[in-house]
């Protein structure tokens, strides 16, 4: 059973992610855990108020928040009633990340899917704060929906590497069986000014040749140093439907995500983005 977990500000942007994960996983016996975190909203309404008004305010807020809840996996059902997925809501006083963060670890959660912006929608950015925050910080693969992306299947799906990091197979194996539900092509890309490979790569390469074994897979290779531009001209030539990169320390994600500002990152994701987040969980 695949356990994912997906945070809704109830925006047009949120409900695509919804039914994106819904359509792609509609294979998989799944289990949905709709959250709404709402320690901002309520912090931010209640500056004036006394404690006894603070909690007042809390409450009713809550039960809002929970019926707003109810009607949105009312809404998926009508659209998607699946019998392969059963969905939960929950309704967190916290920060976003925190409660993702805790949801995912209580449920040993496979996925976290949201919308690459919410309610606010900036076309200048690539990334609203939230979902950025969630990709940077969240210890569980993310997998981030543009607001204007409506395909349902992958079919060509770019994952740029050094082959300088050792992976994971709980991870590698999410995006192996969701690459052959839709028979897609995974497309390694390797950005390099063509020095001889280490044996680390060597070694890494062979890793992942194994774990996508069961799948078509390309390897691509073009010079350079500049990893984004590379990246934004794969995706163009290639006609990728699909982003995966790796977040951790001296991979190629970390350096455009903790170098740059939220305006500043160059990755013209027009497309859905999985974050594998590399982290060793049981």
């Amino acid at each position: 059973m695949k356990k994912i977990v997906i945070p809704t500000d109830f925006s047009e942007t949120s409900m695509n992610a919804i039914m994106y994960a819904v359509h792609l996983f509609k294979h998989d016996i799944s289990e949905i855990t709709i959250l709404h975190a709402y320690a901002d909203e309520v912090y931010k309404n209640t500056t004036t108020l006394d404690r006894e008004g603070f909690d007042e305010y809390k409450d009713a807020y809550q039960q809002k928040i929970e019926k707003a809840l109810q009607k949105e996996v009312a809404e998926i059902l009508e659209v998607s009633p699946n019998p392969k997925h059963t969905y939960k809501y929950t309704a967190s006083f916290g920060s976003l990340v925190d409660e993702i963060n805790q949801i995912v670890d209580k449920q040993n959660a496979d996925l976290v899917v949201m919308g690459t912006k919410g309610k606010t929608n900036d076309r200048n950015i690539t990334f609203g704060s939230n979902t950025l925050q969630v990709i940077k910080y969240v210890e569980c693969p993310v997998l981030a929906v543009p607001a204007a992306y409506h395909r349902e299947y992958p079919k060509n799906i770019l994952f740029p590497t050094d082959y300088m990091l050792s992976y994971r197979r709980r991870e590698l194996k999410l995006l192996s069986t969701l690459a052959k539900n839709y028979s897609a092509t995974v497309n390694f890309l390797y950005v390099s000014d063509f020095k001889p490979s280490s044996h680390r790569q060597l070694d890494n390469k062979m890793f992942l040749d194994s774990s996508f074994k069961e799948n078509r897979c390309t390897n691509l290779k073009t010079a350079g140093t500049d990893i984004t531009a590379s990246i934004n001209t794969t995706i163009a030539d290639q006609k990728i439907d699909m982003l995966v990169m790796v977040n951790r320390r001296h991979s190629y994600l970390e350096n455009i995500l903790y170098s740059s500002t939220i305006e500043d990152i160059g990755l013209q994701i027009k497309i859905p983005f999985l974050v594998l987040q590399n982290i060793s969980r049981y």
